[in-house]
């Protein structure tokens, strides 16, 4: 009897084709779409709406029963609550990692198993490799898409129970098969927002929810170069947004270095400056998926999705905080972002949050 995958549909191509290969491979296949962000646009429409309009096309399409399951509540409570704590705080937050562990591996992987699913299933580009009766997490094939690094917070039970029918094909391909059968998908713009709130004006969408309080923007001499909305909008190493250009008859680009929340205070450098590098960082609350290591080891680390990998000497501190020695100092490495640790074979160990820089 054919096994039960219940895929995750978000109305984008990529979960689209995921949904489609599953089914030719013989999978019963069952998608889900997970409605996680209630809101109305200007005119009164769900967001969410055309994004499902989009899912019973696709489902339709490819001969798929398909349903809905509302997550909002989980997810204000678990990821954007946390969101707004980490930017209160002065920290930069990943939520897309959080929303992960806390939604997509949490309730809606238990669903799927409650309805008798052997396993879920969603159009992350990554890969999953069984050996010694253990599931490891690989890049995948189109390394220029790999989604390993929102991924690091998973663990073996949820790792076990997930298949990735993107794994070994790229982007390229993805779209040329949605293409094919005519999905209406297939030219659909990928999603760069944050997860499941989608795209806008952060800092106008954060301002709904946070107070902010304008203030002054110092050098790193103390001198005073112009004023900030709120410390919460800026990050590290930010450059655009600033409007200081010219300030103190310097026409170069000003940097974010430093923010002090309880004074208000933003600090800039006038181009690069030490400030704006770390030799390392302590990482806390250290997820593995896979084995836990006993002893320090060499690595390679992800410090932001976008970022290459840096070679970097991991010292064990104890189960979940561990100290990171860069190959050579890094710009702008942000508190509150995920490093994610890899082998060199694009093996997946897991990752933390980066708590502190040195």
């Amino acid at each position: 009897m054919a096994k039960t995958v219940v895929v995750g549909l978000s109305g984008g191509v990529d979960s689209s084709v995921a949904a489609y290969l599953l089914k030719q491979q013989g999978y019963n296949v069952v998608g889900l779409f997970m409605l996680n962000w209630e809101e109305t646009d200007a005119n009164g429409n769900c967001t969410a709406e055309a994004d499902f309009e989009d899912v019973k096309r696709v489902a339709n399409k490819i001969g798929i029963p398909y349903y809905t399951v509302n997550y909002a509540k989980e997810y204000k409570e678990r990821v954007f609550q946390y969101l707004l704590d980490e930017y209160s705080a002065g920290f930069t937050p990943n939520p897309d990692v959080l929303c992960n562990r806390e939604i997509k591996f949490g309730p809606f992987l238990e669903h799927a198993l409650e309805l008798g699913a052997d396993y879920i299933a969603t159009g992350h580009y990554c890969k999953r490799v069984d050996r010694d009766g253990k599931a490891y997490l690989y890049k995948s094939f189109d390394k220029n898409k790999d989604q390993t690094y929102f991924l690091n917070q998973l663990n073996q039970n949820q790792l076990k129970k997930t298949l990735f029918p993107l794994a070994d094909i790229d982007k390229t391909e993805v779209r040329r098969i949605a293409k094919k059968l005519g999905l209406s998908t297939a030219e659909k713009k990928d999603s760069t927002g944050i997860c499941f709130i989608g795209e806008r004006n952060f800092k106008n969408f954060l301002k709904n929810y946070l107070p902010a309080q304008k203030g002054d923007i110092l050098d790193m001499n103390g001198n005073k170069v112009g004023e900030h909305d709120g410390v919460m909008f800026y990050t590290i190493g930010q450059r655009k947004g600033l409007n200081i250009g010219g300030k103190n008859g310097y026409e170069g680009r000003w940097f974010v270095v430093k923010k002090d929340v309880k004074k208000n205070i933003l600090y800039v450098s006038a181009g690069e400056c030490p400030e704006l590098y770390s030799k390392g960082a302590i990482i806390t609350k250290v997820n593995y998926i896979t084995d836990k290591p006993t002893a320090n080891f060499s690595a390679f680390v992800k410090l932001r999705y976008r970022q290459p990998d840096v070679g970097v000497k991991v010292e064990i501190i104890d189960d979940s905080t561990i100290k990171l020695i860069f190959e050579k100092p890094q710009k702008a490495v942000t508190i509150g972002q995920f490093a994610v640790l890899y082998a060199e074979d694009g093996m997946c160990y897991g990752g933390g949050r980066i708590s502190e820089l040195f």
